[in-house]
């Protein structure tokens, strides 16, 4: 992982609408995850998770927000892209963020049971990985955090 790079000031504001993304998927019934893509200081692909309302397992707020920048700007690669997420990449968004060739990936909550980056299978250090963004972790992490454990709280009630 990396320090943080120069002129990402804003990067707390984008992790700020990645959560918001995140609470509205719990507000959904979705497990709260959200994803943000930017390109410079714009973004241009924004998601929570929606497997449960697209009956789609691959409806993960990453590759939701991927689709859409995709879509927006026309290519499918995001060379000059970040992505800010709430929660650790499981090896499927890894995945696609590496085919999406994401410049910088932000994180905020490690996942020790499904992430893919620092944990689990570290996607990104695999000799397979065909790109591996500059990674970022921490940011936002114990609001992403509480989020989670409240939904799952409520879950189990």
């Amino acid at each position: 992982m990396s320090e943080t790079p120069a002129g990402t000031a804003k990067f707390p504001e984008f992790m700020d609408l990645a959560l918001k993304e995140a609470v509205a998927a719990g507000e959904r019934g979705e497990v709260p995850i959200g994803a943000v893509v930017v390109k410079g200081e714009t973004v241009v692909g924004a998601a929570g998770n929606r497997t449960r309302e697209f009956n789609d397992p691959t409806a993960h707020a990453e590759i939701l927000a991927i689709r859409e920048a995709c879509g927006n700007l026309e290519q499918e690669r995001l060379e000059d892209c970040d992505l800010y997420v709430t929660l650790e990449p499981c090896t499927m968004c890894a995945a696609a963020i590496s085919f999406a060739r994401i410049r910088r990936l932000y994180f905020a909550a490690d996942d020790p049971k499904g992430g893919a980056v620092v944990s689990g299978v570290k996607f990104f250090a695999s000799p397979t990985c065909h790109h591996a963004p500059d990674i970022y972790a921490g940011i936002g992490e114990a609001q992403a955090a509480r989020l989670l454990r409240s939904f799952f709280q409520d879950k189990r009630r």
